[in-house]
């Protein structure tokens, strides 16, 4: 018969046994149940943000153009030449408030149908180079046949269907720029007058969409219609193939669920989908490989710290018999903790023995899966290259600014600077993309260094924003000028064109008098930018 020391020591181990086995279980189930919850939530997050951005473009498009029909509907009072002529002088002045209002308009026109006037034929205006629209002679018409919806679309289509629509990617007409258009028909008592449209440039679109990467660049987003024509792929140059050629999206992705598992070239691959405001599909997809490879390492750790443990507890059981029961039942209570998403436990046992090494080893791999999940949530808004802010979270950052001046009726001092890295594409080209990597991550240093109070993002390949706010807004121009003088004298300092800092900026600070919104201070830093760039380029 077993002595009783012997029957509680057999009790302990096989309590002990069990209570690690339960733990470690419970660990990774939970490990691969959050790692697998938080890639897929990572990738609806980067979804979600890129579709918000997107639809807030289009969203502002379409208001305009809605905003521009409503008058119209109200202005027009008959088709005679004389009343069409001062209808139409009436609405270009309209047409021209609205559209510079609206950000990222390409052209915008108001095509009256020929069929209603041969001498009245509306306007054009184009903003081609980003410096003011300019008007620019209207297409003929009567060159097309307007029954043809293959041709002319941006009239012929929203004719056809007598609806206002969002047209997919085309070349307008005399431009040669790829755009979208969202265009409405014209109606007057029944009888059809025209088209008001407005033309994004397609480039601006595919920047926004091939911005969004996660796991190393592994993953990545891109554009399809709700019948899986590829509209951007950043992997495919979908604007060098005709309609015929043109591949679609990968069998699986035109579903009605919003996770999906497909494969391509070869390699399965996990995606989130949202429909935009346009009628397109924005797709963020990443390898299923490098989905998974974090949580398959932290699994195998798990098991290999928890058998260790238990061959310790076995061979110490008979010594410390006493202090297992305790320790390993609060190891079971934080266990089911976590399993429930708490990570905010207490273990009180700290000793220097099995159970303690084990309790220490459990909070360390619990505070490292919270890091985990901590550090899933940052990605979305943490430039991976610089380590600063990126364009998603300049977004959001605007946001936030837009309503706390909304909420102080516009009395805030603040201003916007923007950067542009010089020469990226030659040095990339010359010198390859690890130096420009260099190159980007040294003028990033030197700006969060200088404007050291106020937030940097990194809001395109090389162009860079800070808002200025407190000292920084009150001493900008002492800081503009130490950080041209800083990098003078770091350019002098070695030859490497990578490890240099040429850098284009503006300032603009925000004044209601000029400024509607946020949004226009950023325009106006940009176009400060932009012109010192081209003072910078004029002096070399």
């Amino acid at each position: 018969m077993h002595s009783l020391r012997a029957k509680i020591t057999i009790l302990t181990l096989c309590v002990a046994v069990v209570t690690v086995i339960a733990v470690t279980l419970l660990s990774v189930l939970f490990i691969v149940n959050t790692e697998q919850q938080q890639s897929e939530q990572t990738l609806l997050l980067l979804c979600e943000t890129g579709a918000r951005n997107l639809d807030y473009y289009f969203s502002s498009v379409e208001k305009s153009v809605r905003m521009v029909t409503t008058f119209v509907d109200r202005d027009l009072e008959g088709l005679d030449e004389a009343q069409l002529e001062a209808h139409t002088e009436r609405v270009r002045n309209y047409f021209d408030i609205v559209a510079h209002k609206t950000n990222g308009v390409l052209t915008y026109y108001y095509r009256i149908d020929p069929e209603i006037s041969k001498t009245v034929k509306g306007f054009w205006y184009t903003d081609l180079e980003g410096e003011g629209f300019t008007e620019h002679a209207v297409t003929d018409i009567t060159l097309y046949d307007t029954s043809d919806t293959s041709s002319l679309v941006w009239f012929t289509v929203p004719k056809y269907e007598g609806a206002s629509i969002w047209l997919p990617p085309y070349i307008t007409d005399n431009l040669d720029k790829r755009v979208i258009s969202y265009n409405t028909p014209i109606y007057w008592r029944g009888t059809f007058v025209g088209v008001i449209g407005i033309e994004i440039d397609y480039s601006i679109m595919a920047e926004q969409v091939d911005s969004i990467r996660l796991f190393r660049n592994a993953g990545y987003a891109f554009l399809n219609d709700d019948a899986g024509n590829l509209i951007f792929h950043p992997r495919i140059d979908v604007t060098a193939m005709s309609a015929e050629e043109r591949p679609k999206a990968p069998s699986g992705m035109v579903s009605s669920s919003t996770f999906i598992s497909y494969t391509f070239n070869g390699e399965d691959k996990e995606a989130a989908w949202l429909p935009l405001s346009n009628g397109m599909r924005l797709n963020v997809c990443a390898p299923v490989s490098e989905m998974d490879g974090d949580w398959e390492g932290l699994v195998r750790r798990v098991i290999i710290v928890s058998a260790i443990v238990l061959l310790l507890m076995s061979l110490v059981a008979l010594y410390f018999t006493g202090h297992i029961t305790k320790p390993l039942q609060q190891l079971t209570e934080a266990a089911g903790q976590i399993d429930k998403g708490n990570f905010d436990f207490t273990l009180e046992y700290d000793r220097d023995d099995e159970v303690g090494r084990l309790t220490r080893t459990f909070k360390r791999l619990a505070a490292h899966v919270k890091d985990q999940v901590t550090d899933l949530s940052k990605r979305a808004y943490v430039d991976a290259l610089t380590s600063v802010r990126n364009k998603g979270a300049f977004a959001s950052y605007l946001d936030e600014l837009q309503e706390k001046l909304d909420a102080q009726g516009g009395d805030m001092n603040f201003a916007v600077g923007m950067f542009d890295c010089d020469d990226l594409k030659r040095i990339n080209d010359s010198f390859g993309h690890d130096k420009g990597d260099i190159y980007l991550k040294t003028a990033s240093r030197l700006i969060c260094r200088v404007f050291q109070h106020s937030p940097v993002f990194r809001v395109g390949g090389d162009e860079f924003a800070v808002i200025l706010f407190g000292d920084d807004y009150r001493n900008r121009e002492s800081l503009v000028t130490a950080f041209r003088t800083t990098a003078e004298h770091i350019n002098a300092s070695t030859e490497n064109q990578w490890e240099q800092i040429r850098v284009s900026l503006g300032v603009a600070v925000y004044d209601p008098a000029l400024d509607k919104a946020v949004i226009d201070a950023v325009r106006r830093a940009d176009k400060l930018m932009y012109a010192n760039k081209r003072a910078r380029k004029e002096n070399v």
